[in-house]
């Protein structure tokens, strides 16, 4: 079941991603967003089970959680980064700084490290060794903060 999950997912965010030229600008900053908080949570979940410990540990929660990050990370989801969403829209905000546009090279490169730091943990959640887990949440993490902290606005 979770991988006819994760193949859906991952469907569907190669379809926005194929059709991101077709979207104006407001709708490629809420869908962006969108898959961005929906790694959140599902970040959030591998965190309360594996690093805090507040929520007992399920193996195919945390599997299920790690392959939809993988999905979205490697989902194409750059193409939401159109021209045009640099900005605020009517009442969609968003916090990306137009510097981003100017070093798509740079970009690529910190969306690569995240693809590949999110497929190690997907494969790190499979074996269900919680140490190991913890390690490549922790480079996840690391390739977030690498993009937040070169191209996010406060």
């Amino acid at each position: 079941m979770k991988s006819v999950m994760t193949t859906l997912l991952g469907s569907a965010l190669l379809a926005t991603s194929l059709s991101a030229a077709a979207m104006d600008p407001e709708k490629q900053i809420e869908t962006r967003q969108a898959g961005f908080t929906y790694m959140a949570w599902n970040m959030g979940k591998i965190k309360a089970q594996v690093i805090d410990g507040s929520v007992e540990y399920n193996q195919q929660q945390v599997e299920a959680a790690a392959n939809t990050i993988a999905a979205i990370a490697n989902s194409g989801i750059g193409a939401l980064f159109g021209p045009g969403t640099e900005q605020d829209i009517g009442d969609v905000h968003t916090r990306v700084d137009p510097a981003l546009f100017e070093n798509m090279q740079d970009v690529a490169q910190l969306a690569g490290n995240m693809g590949t730091a999110a497929n190690t943990l997907a494969a790190k959640a499979a074996t269900g060794d919680q140490s190991e887990i913890r390690m490549a949440f922790a480079e996840v993490g690391k390739t977030c903060k690498a993009c937040h902290d070169k191209y996010r606005l406060d």
